[in-house]
Protein backbone atom coordinates (compact mmCIF):
# COMPACT_ATOMS: atom_id res chain seq x y z
CA UNK A 1 0.00 0.00 0.00
CA UNK A 2 1.19 3.37 -1.36
CA UNK A 3 2.13 6.32 2.10
CA UNK A 4 0.98 9.77 1.45
CA UNK A 5 2.82 12.27 3.85
CA UNK A 6 0.78 15.21 5.27
CA UNK A 7 2.66 17.93 5.57
CA UNK A 8 0.59 19.65 8.16
CA UNK A 9 -2.20 18.68 10.40
CA UNK A 10 -4.94 20.86 10.56
CA UNK A 11 -8.76 20.85 9.30
CA UNK A 12 -8.22 20.75 5.54
CA UNK A 13 -5.25 17.77 5.97
CA UNK A 14 -7.87 15.62 8.34
CA UNK A 15 -10.45 15.65 5.63
CA UNK A 16 -8.20 14.89 3.10
CA UNK A 17 -6.86 12.11 5.34
CA UNK A 18 -10.17 11.07 6.47
CA UNK A 19 -11.29 10.14 2.55
CA UNK A 20 -7.64 8.35 2.12
CA UNK A 21 -7.06 6.23 5.06
CA UNK A 22 -8.38 3.11 3.48
CA UNK A 23 -6.31 3.42 0.08
CA UNK A 24 -3.07 4.71 1.31
CA UNK A 25 -0.96 4.53 4.63
CA UNK A 26 -0.98 7.91 6.21
CA UNK A 27 2.51 9.85 8.00
CA UNK A 28 2.22 13.13 9.02
CA UNK A 29 4.66 15.57 9.42
CA UNK A 30 4.23 18.60 12.28
CA UNK A 31 5.83 20.57 14.65
CA UNK A 32 3.55 20.01 17.90
CA UNK A 33 3.38 16.64 19.45
CA UNK A 34 0.07 16.92 20.80
CA UNK A 35 -1.50 18.17 17.62
CA UNK A 36 0.16 15.23 15.52
CA UNK A 37 -1.99 12.70 17.94
CA UNK A 38 -5.23 14.94 18.10
CA UNK A 39 -4.56 13.91 14.35
CA UNK A 40 -3.91 10.53 14.54
CA UNK A 41 -7.04 10.43 17.18
CA UNK A 42 -9.40 11.97 15.06
CA UNK A 43 -8.45 9.71 12.43
CA UNK A 44 -9.48 6.61 14.23
CA UNK A 45 -5.98 4.75 12.69
CA UNK A 46 -2.29 4.70 13.37
CA UNK A 47 -0.35 6.94 11.56
CA UNK A 48 3.67 7.49 10.80
CA UNK A 49 4.00 10.62 13.13
CA UNK A 50 7.28 12.88 12.57
CA UNK A 51 8.37 16.47 13.60
CA UNK A 52 9.53 18.69 10.84
CA UNK A 53 12.31 20.03 11.58
CA UNK A 54 14.85 18.77 9.03
CA UNK A 55 11.83 15.97 7.45
CA UNK A 56 13.35 14.28 4.38
CA UNK A 57 10.45 14.15 1.68
CA UNK A 58 13.01 11.99 -0.68
CA UNK A 59 11.00 10.23 -3.06
CA UNK A 60 7.80 10.53 -1.39
CA UNK A 61 4.45 12.00 -2.59
CA UNK A 62 3.59 14.74 -0.44
CA UNK A 63 -0.03 16.33 0.70
CA UNK A 64 1.12 19.90 1.25
CA UNK A 65 -1.81 21.31 3.81
CA UNK A 66 -0.15 24.31 5.80
CA UNK A 67 -1.14 27.73 5.70
CA UNK A 68 -0.07 30.04 2.55
CA UNK A 69 1.72 32.57 5.16
CA UNK A 70 3.82 29.41 6.00
CA UNK A 71 5.07 28.59 3.44
CA UNK A 72 8.77 29.79 3.64
CA UNK A 73 8.85 28.33 7.35
CA UNK A 74 8.31 25.47 6.19
CA UNK A 75 10.11 24.81 3.20
CA UNK A 76 13.30 25.87 4.87
CA UNK A 77 12.98 23.04 6.66
CA UNK A 78 12.45 20.43 4.57
CA UNK A 79 15.16 18.41 2.89
CA UNK A 80 15.70 15.90 0.06
CA UNK A 81 13.45 15.66 -3.30
CA UNK A 82 9.88 14.73 -3.20
CA UNK A 83 8.18 12.42 -5.50
CA UNK A 84 5.51 14.27 -6.20
CA UNK A 85 3.76 17.21 -4.61
CA UNK A 86 0.61 18.13 -4.30
CA UNK A 87 0.00 21.48 -2.53
CA UNK A 88 -3.82 22.92 -1.35
CA UNK A 89 -2.46 26.26 0.01
CA UNK A 90 -5.27 28.46 -1.97
CA UNK A 91 -3.23 31.16 -4.31
CA UNK A 92 0.14 30.04 -4.35
CA UNK A 93 1.35 28.99 -7.84
CA UNK A 94 3.00 26.22 -9.06
CA UNK A 95 6.30 28.17 -9.78
CA UNK A 96 6.84 29.79 -6.78
CA UNK A 97 6.16 26.39 -4.90
CA UNK A 98 8.94 24.92 -6.91
CA UNK A 99 11.13 27.77 -5.87
CA UNK A 100 10.66 26.78 -2.50
CA UNK A 101 10.05 22.75 -2.24
CA UNK A 102 12.16 20.19 -4.18
CA UNK A 103 9.84 17.91 -5.88
CA UNK A 104 10.39 16.26 -9.41
CA UNK A 105 6.52 17.16 -9.93
CA UNK A 106 3.88 19.74 -8.46
CA UNK A 107 0.44 19.49 -9.00
CA UNK A 108 -1.94 22.17 -7.02
CA UNK A 109 -5.21 20.88 -5.72
CA UNK A 110 -7.97 22.32 -4.44
CA UNK A 111 -10.19 20.10 -2.40
CA UNK A 112 -13.17 20.80 0.04
CA UNK A 113 -14.30 19.79 3.79
CA UNK A 114 -16.62 16.83 2.00
CA UNK A 115 -13.18 14.94 1.67
CA UNK A 116 -13.75 13.27 5.30
CA UNK A 117 -16.57 11.67 3.63
CA UNK A 118 -15.27 10.84 0.39
CA UNK A 119 -17.03 13.27 -1.34
CA UNK A 120 -15.20 16.40 -2.30
CA UNK A 121 -15.19 17.85 -5.53
CA UNK A 122 -11.64 18.61 -5.99
CA UNK A 123 -10.16 20.36 -9.04
CA UNK A 124 -6.31 19.77 -9.87
CA UNK A 125 -3.74 21.62 -12.17
CA UNK A 126 0.05 21.25 -12.59
CA UNK A 127 2.45 19.26 -14.37
CA UNK A 128 0.62 17.47 -17.09
CA UNK A 129 3.00 14.64 -16.55
CA UNK A 130 1.77 13.75 -13.13
CA UNK A 131 -2.14 14.21 -14.09
CA UNK A 132 -3.25 10.85 -13.63
CA UNK A 133 -1.08 10.23 -10.92
CA UNK A 134 -2.46 13.13 -8.92
CA UNK A 135 -6.18 12.14 -10.62
CA UNK A 136 -6.17 8.85 -8.87
CA UNK A 137 -4.73 9.48 -5.29
CA UNK A 138 -7.39 12.34 -4.95
CA UNK A 139 -9.87 10.45 -6.25
CA UNK A 140 -9.78 8.84 -2.80
CA UNK A 141 -11.49 12.04 -1.40
CA UNK A 142 -13.99 12.08 -4.20
CA UNK A 143 -14.43 13.72 -7.63
CA UNK A 144 -11.82 15.26 -9.08
CA UNK A 145 -11.39 17.70 -12.39
CA UNK A 146 -8.52 18.45 -13.95
CA UNK A 147 -7.96 21.62 -15.21
CA UNK A 148 -5.83 23.43 -17.33
CA UNK A 149 -4.54 26.24 -16.07
CA UNK A 150 -4.22 27.90 -12.56
CA UNK A 151 -6.44 31.39 -13.29
CA UNK A 152 -9.50 28.07 -13.39
CA UNK A 153 -8.36 26.35 -10.54
CA UNK A 154 -8.07 29.95 -8.12
CA UNK A 155 -11.77 30.39 -9.69
CA UNK A 156 -12.88 26.57 -9.02
CA UNK A 157 -11.30 27.47 -5.85
CA UNK A 158 -13.88 30.60 -4.94
CA UNK A 159 -16.58 28.22 -5.52
CA UNK A 160 -15.97 24.55 -4.88
CA UNK A 161 -12.78 24.49 -2.57
CA UNK A 162 -15.03 27.54 -0.66
CA UNK A 163 -18.54 26.98 -1.08
CA UNK A 164 -19.35 24.69 2.17
CA UNK A 165 -19.03 27.75 4.30
CA UNK A 166 -21.64 29.45 1.54
CA UNK A 167 -23.91 26.30 1.50
CA UNK A 168 -23.77 26.07 5.56
CA UNK A 169 -24.84 30.14 5.59
CA UNK A 170 -27.90 28.82 3.26
CA UNK A 171 -28.77 25.78 4.97
CA UNK A 172 -28.42 27.92 8.83
CA UNK A 173 -30.49 30.52 7.04
CA UNK A 174 -33.42 28.26 5.95
CA UNK A 175 -33.33 26.25 9.31
CA UNK A 176 -33.70 29.59 11.37
CA UNK A 177 -36.28 30.67 8.66
CA UNK A 178 -38.46 27.34 9.60
CA UNK A 179 -37.82 28.18 13.22
CA UNK A 180 -39.13 31.85 12.73
CA UNK A 181 -42.44 30.40 11.24
CA UNK A 182 -43.15 27.87 14.24
CA UNK A 183 -41.41 25.40 12.76
CA UNK A 184 -39.33 23.09 15.92
CA UNK A 185 -35.81 23.97 15.84
CA UNK A 186 -34.73 19.89 15.73
CA UNK A 187 -37.41 19.14 12.97
CA UNK A 188 -36.16 22.49 10.84
CA UNK A 189 -32.29 20.79 11.12
CA UNK A 190 -33.89 17.42 10.20
CA UNK A 191 -36.09 18.49 7.16
CA UNK A 192 -32.62 20.81 5.91
CA UNK A 193 -30.66 18.25 5.73
CA UNK A 194 -32.63 15.70 3.89
CA UNK A 195 -33.30 19.08 1.65
CA UNK A 196 -29.36 19.00 0.86
CA UNK A 197 -29.09 15.22 0.48
CA UNK A 198 -31.73 14.69 -1.66
CA UNK A 199 -30.77 18.28 -3.78
CA UNK A 200 -27.20 16.71 -4.19
CA UNK A 201 -28.53 13.70 -6.67
CA UNK A 202 -30.84 16.30 -8.26
CA UNK A 203 -28.15 18.76 -9.20
CA UNK A 204 -26.25 15.68 -10.76
CA UNK A 205 -29.12 14.97 -13.39
CA UNK A 206 -30.26 18.27 -14.18
CA UNK A 207 -29.70 21.57 -14.82
CA UNK A 208 -30.26 24.08 -11.99
CA UNK A 209 -32.70 25.96 -14.10
CA UNK A 210 -34.99 22.98 -15.05
CA UNK A 211 -35.05 21.79 -11.42
CA UNK A 212 -36.52 25.49 -10.05
CA UNK A 213 -38.79 25.30 -12.92
CA UNK A 214 -40.41 21.68 -11.92
CA UNK A 215 -41.19 22.77 -8.72
CA UNK A 216 -42.25 26.44 -9.08
CA UNK A 217 -46.04 26.32 -9.85
CA UNK A 218 -47.92 29.41 -10.97
CA UNK A 219 -48.98 31.44 -7.51
CA UNK A 220 -47.51 29.10 -5.64
CA UNK A 221 -45.21 28.38 -2.65
CA UNK A 222 -42.31 28.38 -4.08
CA UNK A 223 -42.84 31.08 -6.52
CA UNK A 224 -43.33 33.52 -3.37
CA UNK A 225 -40.53 32.23 -1.60
CA UNK A 226 -38.20 32.60 -4.82
CA UNK A 227 -39.34 36.42 -5.47
CA UNK A 228 -38.30 37.12 -2.10
CA UNK A 229 -34.88 35.60 -2.55
CA UNK A 230 -34.49 37.75 -5.52
CA UNK A 231 -35.93 41.34 -4.18
CA UNK A 232 -33.24 40.24 -1.75
CA UNK A 233 -30.39 40.06 -4.26
CA UNK A 234 -29.99 36.44 -2.85
CA UNK A 235 -28.24 35.68 -6.87
CA UNK A 236 -26.23 38.35 -7.11
CA UNK A 237 -24.48 38.02 -3.49
CA UNK A 238 -23.58 34.59 -4.63
CA UNK A 239 -22.08 36.06 -6.88
CA UNK A 240 -20.55 38.53 -5.88
CA UNK A 241 -19.04 35.91 -3.12
CA UNK A 242 -17.64 34.27 -5.98
CA UNK A 243 -15.89 37.48 -7.11
CA UNK A 244 -14.30 38.17 -3.95
CA UNK A 245 -13.03 35.25 -3.18
CA UNK A 246 -11.47 34.84 -6.86
CA UNK A 247 -10.47 38.59 -5.85
CA UNK A 248 -8.15 37.01 -2.87
CA UNK A 249 -7.08 34.15 -4.16
CA UNK A 250 -5.13 36.14 -6.50
CA UNK A 251 -3.93 38.43 -4.14
CA UNK A 252 -2.13 35.91 -2.45
CA UNK A 253 -0.37 34.61 -5.49
CA UNK A 254 0.78 37.68 -5.91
Amino acid sequence: MQTITFIGNGTMARSIAQGLKEKYLIEVVGRNPEKLDDFEAALGKKVEKFLLDDFDISDKVVLLCVKPGNLESVAKQLKGKAKLLLSVLAGVPVERLKKKIKSKGVVRAMPNLAASVGASMTTITGDADHKEEALVLMRGAGEVLWLESEKELDIATALAGSGPAYLALIAEALTDGAVQQGLKREDAAKVTQGLFKGFAELITEKHPALLKDGVMSPGGTTAAGYAALEKNAVRAGCMEAIAQAYAKAVELSE
